[in-house]
C-alpha cells in the first residue's frame, strides 16, 4: 500500500490492532452472545489507560476520548461491529484461523472492531491535539436481531454528536484502494410474514374447501410486479419470498400456508409504500380466492445514506494521505447494515476500504473469505487521519 501517511499509530499500538484481530478470529462469537470478545476489549482499552468504558447492548461497550485542546468541539462517533456469522472457515493457510466450529468472522468484523480499537488508542494518546469529543463503539449484533445499531438509537447514544463514521472491508475493491459515495449505499430490510387461511377439504373434491396452497401461489407471483409494474425504472427495490411452509398431506387441501419474506430499499420514502402494498396484495388475493391473510411487518435496518460533505472530505484525506489513484466511489450494496440507524440520527459516512488481492478475493458471508494483516495499520491510520478532519471541520450553515 502507497500510503503517505506519516505513523498515527506507536509500534505497541499497531501490535494491540493485530492482537485484537487474530484473538477475535480466533475465538468468533455470535450476535448478542459476544461476551468474551466484550471482556477482551475491554481488557486492552484498560491496558492504555482510556476511560473506562460504559456497556450497551449487553454485549456492547463504548469509549468516549475528550480532546484537551481548545477550540470548536465537535462530536463524532466511531463505530466497529464485533460480532460473528453462523458459517464454518474452511481455509487452512491462516494461522489464526477460527478454533469454534460453525462461527467465523466472515464479515471482517474482527478487522473493523480492531481498526476501532486503533482508533481509541491513537486519537487517547494524542487527546492533546484536538477539541471536542470522540465516542468509539464497539458494537455487537449487527448480523441479527436483535440488533446493535437500534440499542444505539433507543438509548440516544448519539444525542449531541455532529456525525457518525462506519466503514466495511471490500474484497471487490483491489487492496490498498478506499471507497465512498454520497447517498443511500446500502437498503433498508424489513421483515414480514404472510399466514394464509383457507380450508381443508379431501384432495379429490377441492370445492368444498378453500386451498391455501393456490392462494399462496397466486401471491409470489402476484406480489413481485410491485416492483416491475409500480417502481420507478432505476429503483432498486426488492421483495424476496425466503421460507414457505404449508400443507401436510399429498391428498388433502391445504388450509393453512405461512410465507415469510424481506423487503429492501433504497428510499426511506418508498420503505412504508412497500410494506402496505405487500399486506394489501395478501389480503386481496385471500379474499378473491375465499380466503384470508394476516400480515405481520418487522422493521429491521435503515438504508445508510452517506453525508455529501463528509465524503468529499474523505475524499479529499484519502487524496493527501494515501495516493491520487487511491479512491473509488465503490458500488452501492444490494445488502443491508444497521449502521443505517446511525445515519438516521446523524449525517455519516459508510466507507470501504479494499482487501481484494490474488488468493483472497472470496466474497464476505462465505467460508473462504479472508483479509491480509496488511490492511488493517492504514486504514486505522487514514481512519484517524479523518477523525482529525472531521474534528477541525466547519460545517456549511
Amino acid at each position: 500500500m502507497n500510503s503517505r501517511i506519516n505513523s498515527l499509530l506507536t509500534d505497541t499500538e499497531r501490535s494491540a490492532v493485530l492482537e485484537l484481530r487474530h484473538a477475535m478470529h480466533g475465538e468468533p462469537e455470535l450476535s448478542n452472545n459476544e461476551w468474551k470478545t466484550q471482556q477482551r476489549i475491554k481488557e486492552m482499552l484498560e491496558r492504555f489507560g482510556l476511560p473506562a468504558a460504559t456497556v450497551f447492548h449487553n454485549t456492547g461497550l463504548y469509549v468516549d476520548i475528550d480532546g484537551t485542546a481548545s477550540g470548536p468541539e465537535r462530536a463524532i462517533a466511531v463505530r466497529g461491529d464485533i460480532d460473528a456469522l453462523p458459517i464454518n472457515e474452511s481455509r487452512d493457510d491462516l494461522p489464526f484461523r477460527s478454533q469454534v466450529d460453525g462461527v467465523m468472522h466472515a464479515c471482517g468484523h474482527d478487522l473493523h472492531a480492531s481498526i476501532a480499537m486503533g482508533v481509541a488508542l491513537g486519537l487517547y494518546r494524542m487527546r492533546s491535539n484536538f477539541a471536542g469529543k470522540v465516542r468509539v463503539l464497539f458494537q455487537p449484533a449487527e448480523e441479527a436481531e436483535p440488533l446493535g445499531g437500534r440499542t444505539v438509537v433507543e438509548e440516544k447514544l448519539l444525542e449531541g454528536f455532529d456525525c457518525a463514521v462506519g466503514y466495511h472491508v471490500s474484497p471487490s475493491i483491489p487492496f490498498g484502494k478506499f471507497g465512498a459515495r454520497e447517498g443511500a449505499v446500502t437498503k433498508s430490510a424489513d421483515q414480514f410474514t404472510v399466514t394464509i387461511e383457507g380450508s381443508a377439504a379431501h384432495g379429490s373434491t377441492p370445492h368444498r374447501g378453500v386451498d391455501a396452497i393456490t392462494i399462496a401461489a397466486a401471491f409470489v407471483n402476484e406480489v413481485q410486479k410491485i416492483i416491475s409494474r409500480e417502481m420507478p425504472g432505476d429503483d432498486r427495490s426488492v421483495i424476496t419470498i425466503g421460507t414457505i411452509h404449508g400443507g401436510e398431506a399429498t391428498n388433502i387441501i391445504c388450509p393453512t400456508v405461512v410465507m415469510e419474506g424481506t423487503i429492501r430499499t433504497t428510499s426511506p420514502e418508498r420503505r412504508q409504500l412497500l410494506a402496505e402494498r405487500v399486506r394489501q396484495i395478501a389480503e386481496g388475493i385471500a379474499a378473491m380466492h375465499r380466503g384470508k391473510a394476516e400480515v405481520a411487518v418487522r422493521t429491521g435496518e435503515p438504508a445508510v445514506i452517506n453525508d455529501t460533505e463528509m465524503v468529499s472530505l474523505f475524499r479529499h484525506a484519502v487524496l493527501d494521505a494515501v495516493g491520487s489513484d487511491a479512491f473509488t466511489e465503490g458500488k452501492a450494496l444490494s445488502g443491508s447494515d444497521d449502521f443505517g440507524f446511525y445515519s438516521q440520527c446523524v449525517p455519516s459516512i459508510y466507507f470501504w476500504f479494499g482487501s481484494g488481492e490474488p488468493g483472497k478475493q472470496s466474497g464476505v458471508h462465505t467460508p473462504t473469505f479472508a483479509v491480509s494483516d496488511d490492511v488493517l495499520v492504514p486504514t486505522t491510520e487514514l481512519a484517524i487521519k479523518y477523525c482529525f478532519d472531521l474534528l477541525n471541520q466547519q460545517r456549511a450553515q
